[in-house]
């Protein structure tokens, strides 16, 4: 399964902002964007420095790879999904950012479980989870409302889930409403599909839109 697996610090330095892909590394000081707040490579703090007005397809193309770099999709998965947010009614940028949202890797990452998009998917690559009872490791799948999302019985037993346990009782709080978190039972049920006031993702998804109807 291809993903992204270079250094996540410098696509925060190249968008110019925090794209949160490190978890809480990323509200301390060791954040890259607070040490080197320019982009990356040999020209990058002259880069900070010009004042050449970008042009309407760069803003655009800076926010369709923002995006992507938030979820870790990559272009050929990103392109389908506008595809086939085109294809739903209302908004089509949208319906774009609610079919993200729907990943199961950013669920689990919504609910509390993992610290990172990044590392949600690779809990539940490793088959974590089961999802209406069934064991899911596509981190790509789609939940729906009313999908029942349980870690696995074997993997409350470790460690990095008994202490996560703990974690999730305080956690609750900061659940989307969409979604509804049982620490104690460690599941979770897709109450309904969020809205986009619900998604507080600093993205202009009109840009991404106009992208790509060049």
């Amino acid at each position: 399964m291809a993903r992204y697996t270079g250094p996540v610090c410098k696509l925060c330095r190249r968008a110019g902002e925090k794209l949160y892909l490190k978890g809480e590394r990323c509200y301390t000081p060791k954040c890259a964007l607070e040490r080197k707040g320019y982009a990356p490579g040999q020209h990058g703090r002259e880069a900070q420095y010009s004042r050449r007005r970008a042009s309407d397809y760069a803003r655009q193309l800076r926010e369709k790879q923002k995006a992507r770099r938030i979820y870790g999709v990559l272009e050929r998965q990103f392109r389908r999904y506008y595809k086939q947010a085109l294809k739903k009614r209302g908004m089509t940028g949208e319906n774009l950012l609610i079919i993200l949202e729907s990943r199961l890797d950013n669920v689990i990452y919504r609910l509390g479980f993992a610290d990172s998009r990044a590392q949600a998917r690779q809990l539940v690559q490793h088959g974590h989870f089961v999802v209406n009872g069934r064991r899911t490791n596509i981190p790509s799948y789609l939940v729906k409302p009313g999908d029942q999302i349980i870690v696995r019985e074997g993997s409350r037993k470790r460690r990095y889930f008994k202490e996560r346990a703990q974690l999730l009782s305080d956690y609750v709080q900061r659940v989307p409403a969409w979604l509804a978190l049982d620490p104690q039972q460690m599941s979770a049920r897709v109450l309904r599909l969020p809205t986009r006031e619900e998604i507080d993702l600093p993205l202009q998804e009109q840009l991404i839109v106009e992208y790509y109807s060049r």
